[in-house]
């Protein structure tokens, strides 16, 4: 598993709200000294994002754009190996053994964004979730129509895999 050194070394998931009634941005950025892979799965009865699973290297990012009411999960997929045809594996958040994750959710362990975007005026729901274990630190930063201070940052920017912790 990658070593983070600094809380710098974050994956952000920015996700910005055009409109409630309008699809959504999210902006998915590596600021880890390494390549990540990340992965999305949509929530039952919403469609899939643009991609499924992708490449992503140190210092690049990536906008997905859903559809209006999207819900589902995104996270980050650490030492992946894939051959020309996107069949490979992955040491964390693994999805199914391919690039695209085409509706297979991450193996733990696995730090997971998940959100529910509200339709009309309903309000929207995101966490970042240790459920299914951590592998990377990640903070989410909603950006949007409400202005910075509408919605609060969420996130573990600790790497607690290095023993940062007391029971």
């Amino acid at each position: 598993m990658p070593n983070i050194v600094s809380w710098k070394l974050i994956i952000f998931v920015l996700f910005t709200l055009l409109t409630c009634s309008f699809s959504s941005i999210f902006t998915i950025t590596n600021n880890c000294p390494y390549t990540i892979w990340p992965g999305t799965l949509a929530g039952a009865g919403t469609p899939a994002l643009p991609t499924t699973g992708f490449q992503l290297d140190s210092g690049q990012a990536v906008k997905l754009t859903s559809a209006p009411g999207w819900s589902g999960r995104i996270w980050a997929r650490t030492g992946c190996t894939f051959d020309a045809t996107g069949i490979g594996k992955c040491q964390t958040g693994d999805c199914g053994g391919r690039l695209e994750c085409d509706g297979n959710g991450a193996a733990p362990p696995t730090s997971l964004f998940e959100i529910t975007i509200g339709q009309g005026d309903q309000q929207d729901y995101y966490d970042v979730s240790m459920v299914d274990g951590y592998n990377l630190p990640m903070l989410v930063l909603p950006r949007g129509v409400y202005g910075k201070s509408a919605c609060n940052a969420t996130g573990c920017v600790t790497d607690i895999n290095r023993g940062m912790y007391e029971f």
